[in-house]
């Protein structure tokens, strides 16, 4: 990292270990607590108290604050035998220290208890949550002045927002295929009408005379689903199956729970194989783009992923943009494309400011870049943020991605009116702890090079000197490669030990790892089926056979920011080794 920066005192930014920061947090905390009450004491002093100091010094109240303390005392007890996520010692999930302004802004705002569902209910934690979604914009890339977007209770709530988001829009085009087929005599060609675009859905509506309120009766969404199928089958003068979704073989759970919510049911996910190194394959794309094309299924989305849940691999996002331009180049198909950057979103922070790190590879690199070309993306404050759960993100490019449930005129190039967020939120309450917890982390530590990706940075490069000093005291020690993040994967096998013997030994491992109270890690099971070329690539590095159906990984996620210290570092590397060899 670079000497100039504030990442070089990032330990002023967490608790430490030890709570070495414990005077001054503790200070703060309290400072909190002051303000408020001095806010509650002073905001309308003509108003009387509601208890007397002689009422307060009365039996029935001295027991109920007894009560208070004896369950706190009691919470506190039970909480102190909750897994210590804190410590470097805990590499198993993505989940670390928090970081001290994400702590004391979602503690401010516990306080005051603001709903972000409208203005009415959250006078400023409505206004910081518009700053923090121009924070985060700006670090993706999106010009903060069109980017639009909102917090969520996390990375699966922000998918299906924006599933939302793209079927809201293809349904408005294929409600007006079917109006012009039906009313008109007009039929467009099916894969042209799912894919128009919003000037081209503007041009036929001034064309042919046709208001916005005339297509709800022709809406698979405002309508009658089955019924819309059925016409749209007349119509068109083929079997109508409905539209699909194009996601890599490494996605989240999230995916197929929300062709489900969204009624597109499970039929409707079409996986994009992998290539040998766990990423996204390009031609895989577009065998299923023609796939698509000669079944007539419109595609409400094609999905890359940021920072995968098993691996922490980066899909070619800038690849699969080219393809999506080049098709609407050649096609004319404007497809929504979406990335789930729930974890790897706070990577580009390292491409922001003067001095960009250069913790990632250059085909990385260029990967997170694109983010800024998409309709729309996930990210999670509440991973690589070291903010509070639960507390995700959902960012369109602008404002005619965020449309949503409405049969306005979000084609016209202006902005939308949405005073208030809950018309466009699946979720109805939402506290603003997350927004300030994420909007304190910005103003003060950054979400540059110079911040937070100073600190991630250095993460990643501890997850390396990791891996190369396990790679030089343990013989069993397999490294899934590349590492392209802070993510560490890796099996246990001896040189021509079977598929089937290293699942064994690496099973084996972290059942030892399981009940040892020294480290915490997770394991993370890739079949064959899904990632057969990336497994035999693992496989061949120790010669071993093929003779199982899926390959065991211990996972180590390196989130903590302690790892970049040179000496705890290295003492809990022998450690590791030392269990690891044993």
């Amino acid at each position: 990292m670079p000497e100039t920066t504030i990442s070089k005192a990032y330990k002023a930014f967490f608790l430490g270990p030890k709570a070495e920061n414990a005077a001054w947090t503790g200070a703060e905390f309290q400072a909190v607590l002051d303000h408020w009450f001095n806010w509650r004491k002073g905001l309308f002093p003509g108003d009387p108290p509601i208890s007397t100091a002689e009422e307060r010094q009365s039996a029935p109240y001295l027991r109920a604050r007894a009560a208070m303390t004896e369950g706190l005392e009691t919470l506190t007890e039970l909480l102190s035998h909750e897994m210590p996520k804190y410590t470097p010692r805990y590499i198993g999930h993505m989940v670390a220290d928090l970081s001290l302004p994400a702590l004391l802004g979602h503690f401010a705002a516990l306080l005051h208890n603001p709903n972000n569902t409208c203005r009415d209910a959250s006078w400023v934690g409505t206004r910081i949550e518009t700053d923090v979604i121009a924070m985060l914009a700006t670090m993706v890339g999106y010009d903060p002045a069109k980017a639009h977007g909102h917090i969520t209770g996390g990375g699966t709530v922000a998918n299906f927002e924006a599933v939302w988001r793209a079927r809201f829009r293809q349904d408005h085009w294929l409600s007006l295929a079917l109006y012009l087929a039906e009313k008109r005599g007009l039929t467009l060609p099916l894969m042209e009408a799912g894919h128009m675009g919003w000037h081209r859905f503007g041009a036929l509506l001034n064309e042919y005379d046709v208001r916005l309120d005339d297509l709800r009766g022709y809406s698979g969404i405002a309508s009658n689903p089955y019924a819309f199928g059925e016409r749209m089958t007349a119509a068109f003068g083929l079997p109508y199956r409905g539209p699909v979704l194009l996601v890599p073989e490494n996605k989240h759970f999230s995916w197929t729970k929300a062709t489900n919510v969204f009624g597109f049911g499970e039929e409707s996910f079409w996986p994009i194989a992998l290539d040998d190194m766990g990423r996204l394959n390009i031609a895989s794309l577009q065998e299923q783009i023609d796939h698509a094309d000669k079944a007539g299924r419109p595609i409400t989305m094609v999905v890359s992923v940021a920072g995968t849940t098993e691996t922490g691999k980066i899909d070619p996002i800038d690849r699969v943009q080219d393809v999506l331009d080049q098709t609407r180049a050649t096609r004319g198909w404007d497809i929504w494309h979406h990335v789930d950057a729930a974890y790897g979103g706070f990577l580009c922070s390292m491409l922001r400011g003067p001095n960009p790190a250069d913790a990632l590879s250059p085909s990385n690199t260029a990967a997170l870049a694109s983010i800024s070309r998409v309709h729309s993306v996930t990210i999670d404050p509440h991973k690589l943020g070291y903010v509070p759960y639960a507390c995700g993100a959902i960012l369109t490019r602008d404002t005619q991605a965020y449309a949503v449930s409405s049969f306005k005129a979000p084609y016209l190039e202006r902005q939308l009116e949405m005073p208030d967020k809950w018309s466009t939120t699946l979720e109805g309450s939402r506290s603003a702890a997350g927004a300030t917890a994420t909007w304190l982390t910005g103003k003060t530590l950054g979400f540059d090079a110079g911040g937070m990706g100073g600190v991630i940075a250095a993460t990643i490069g501890a997850c390396r000197q990791v891996k190369d000093r396990l790679a030089q005291l343990v013989p069993a020690f397999r490294p899934l490669e590349p590492t392209d993040t802070n993510i560490l994967c890796f099996s246990l096998a001896r040189e021509g030990d079977s598929l089937k013997a290293a699942n064994a030994a690496t099973e084996a491992m972290y059942d030892r790892f399981a009940t040892s109270p020294d480290f915490a890690v997770s394991k993370t099971t890739l079949g064959v089926k899904s990632h057969r070329l990336m497994i035999e690539r693992h496989t061949g590095t120790y010669d071993g056979p093929l003779d199982d159906d899926h390959l065991v990984l211990l996972r180590m996620v390196f989130m903590n920011p302690f790892w970049a210290e040179d000496k705890l570092r290295d003492q809990l590397s022998e450690e590791l080794a030392t269990f690891l060899n044993t």
